[in-house]
């Protein structure tokens, strides 16, 4: 169906086409969908680009962080036990309450050297 109508269209057309007039406005308007669409991928292929080097940025080198004695402790716990709590740092250090070890792990853990995982209500810091 849309096949005849497609025919029909161009046989009624056909004469038009012959016309140099008209052949210069088909292609004076295909020129300007080009340029259109050239202007539409250089835009693409920019933010393409930009996506890529954000992508395949080298990782920043981090500089050594120096950590007070407590925390190295810490986190050298966490590395041989595997997974912390701040009740088991609170016995091994034996502080008096989890809030200083509790702390202590979250300072580590924003400074991305641990990773921390809630199970339940328990609070586990891994090695990272």
């Amino acid at each position: 169906m849309l096949r005849k109508e497609i025919e029909e269209d161009l046989r009624r057309n056909a004469d038009k086409f012959g016309d140099p007039v008209v052949l210069g406005e088909l292609v004076f308007k295909l020129l300007e969908e080009r340029e259109n669409t050239n202007r539409i991928l250089k835009t693409l292929l920019k933010r393409i680009e930009e996506l890529e080097l954000k992508v395949n940025k080298e990782p920043e080198t981090k500089e050594e962080i120096m950590l007070p004695a407590k925390d190295e402790k810490i986190l050298n716990l966490v590395k041989v036990n595997g997974k912390m709590t701040a009740e088991t740092v609170q016995k091994e250090l034996g502080y008096k309450g989890k809030n200083a070890a509790s702390s202590r792990l979250n300072k580590l853990f924003s400074l991305g050297l641990v990773v921390k995982k809630q199970v339940g209500r328990i609070v586990y810091f891994l090695p990272k």
